[in-house]
């Protein structure tokens, strides 16, 4: 994982005509990040309820496909719209592979996850991703790992724990939780991998190609949604473009705009906000109600989460060196 990671960032190299706005220094989110990852958190909280509510009349890997193509055809309009230009081709192999990891592999196991346990549980798993970005930062990018935020992903393991054992009928292990696991790892690789492109390419561009990437793989698993198409209700079918053009295409766009403007962990931190807004969704529309266990291990992950992004207070100024 280490090579690739280091191969990532040796193919990040491009002309000055592609650089877009550097964030600022100290990698604050200002008001316009603020918005995008508003954006991408209420887009994205949606997508938990409608992947379960299309799963009824389509397989996890036409779900994945129709998500990710429709997205597609997205991006490619808006950059041609706009006329932006995609990377060089030396950019495509790592970009690409992120897409098989941060796309493919995450939209499979979730929705392979989702024929099993309820989309509010889902979400309450996936709040581990700031925690196991934050870690994946500091492998990468040399971030220290302090003790804090080692206590806080403890916290939030145990809470995972607590949800995955709950997720069903009884409290007894289930499978299909523990996939969720896998699309946080993903994820959490997709974001920290994405960020040197996202300093010296068109955000558009990148996340474009990674859908390519995502697409191409996902055809094996899905290449039976036309005719799934031919005979779906109307509503499920809906609920297919919902994620395709919201969760997907305008929650991708903002939410990769924030991360090329703030820091990976500081961006990340708000994803714990989506599992109470995707239990609310979740009860509201498919009647899934969470149990108390569940919920008590929700409150964990999201205090374990919580305490792995906490900053330190800053030095007093009488005891402050310059820098």
């Amino acid at each position: 994982m280490r090579g690739l990671l280091r191969s990532l960032t040796l193919s990040t190299h491009a002309p000055p005509s592609f650089i877009v706005t550097p964030m600022a220094p100290s990698g604050h989110l200002d008001a316009r990040a603020l918005v995008c990852v508003t954006v991408a958190m209420l887009t994205w909280s949606s997508a938990y309820a409608a992947i379960s509510y299309a799963l009824a009349a389509f397989t996890p890997g036409e779900v994945a496909l129709a998500r990710l193509s429709l997205a597609l055809v997205c991006f490619l309009a808006w950059i041609g719209f706009r006329g932006v230009k995609l990377p060089p081709l030396r950019a495509w192999p790592p970009l690409m592979a992120l897409g098989v990891m941060g796309l493919t592999l995450y939209h499979l196991c979730l929705n392979d996850a989702e024929t099993e346990i309820a989309s509010g549980t889902a979400a309450i798993i996936l709040a581990l991703s700031p925690a196991v970005t934050g870690v994946a930062s500091t492998v990468w990018l040399g971030e220290k790992l302090s003790a804090r935020t080692i206590a806080g992903l403890a916290v939030a393991m145990m809470g995972v724990v607590l949800v995955v054992l709950t997720s069903g009928q009884s409290v007894s292990f289930q499978p299909k939780a523990a996939l969720v696991l896998i699309s946080v790892l993903a994820t959490s690789f997709y974001f920290v991998g994405q960020k040197p492109f996202l300093g010296r390419y068109p955000i558009e561009a990148v996340t474009t190609v990674t859908f390519i990437g995502g697409v191409i793989t996902s055809i094996p698993f899905g290449y039976t949604l036309p005719h799934a198409l031919m005979t779906a209700p109307p509503s499920r079918i809906a609920a297919l473009v919902w994620l395709g053009l919201a969760p997907t295409f305008i929650g991708y766009l903002t939410w990769n705009m924030a991360i090329a403007r703030a820091s990976v962990s500081k961006v990340t931190s708000f994803i714990y906000f989506s599992t109470p807004i995707a239990l609310t969704i979740g009860w509201l529309w498919l009647g899934e109600r969470p149990g108390p266990l569940t919920l008590i291990g929700a409150a964990i992950v999201i205090a374990g989460v919580v305490l792995t992004n906490a900053r330190r207070r800053a030095a007093k100024p009488a005891a402050a060196g310059g820098s």
